[in-house]
């Protein structure tokens, strides 16, 4: 199943990505599928037709993992 990551980049907007694995610490690059915004929009640096990218960690400042559907239903936080 793959894992939903948003990727921030040191000077670029950040992107949604799926990953069929979190990288380790030993690795260099991060291999992602289905590039797109937040908001599902594509991605305008990219062309229409690409499916995965590659991006060296170097130019990641932070990654987010966000959580699939199923999480989705069993933690719901409450705040006021």
């Amino acid at each position: 199943m793959p894992i939903t990551l948003f990727v921030h980049f040191v000077s670029d907007p950040p992107l949604v990505l799926e990953v069929e694995e979190l990288p380790d610490t030993k690795d260099t690059l991060l291999i992602g599928k289905h590039p797109r915004r937040r908001d599902n929009k594509p991605v305008e640096m990219l062309l229409e037709e690409v499916n995965t990218v590659i991006f060296p960690l170097t130019r990641i400042s932070f990654i987010e993992i966000l959580p699939s559907a199923e999480e989705e239903d069993i933690y719901k936080p409450f705040r006021e």
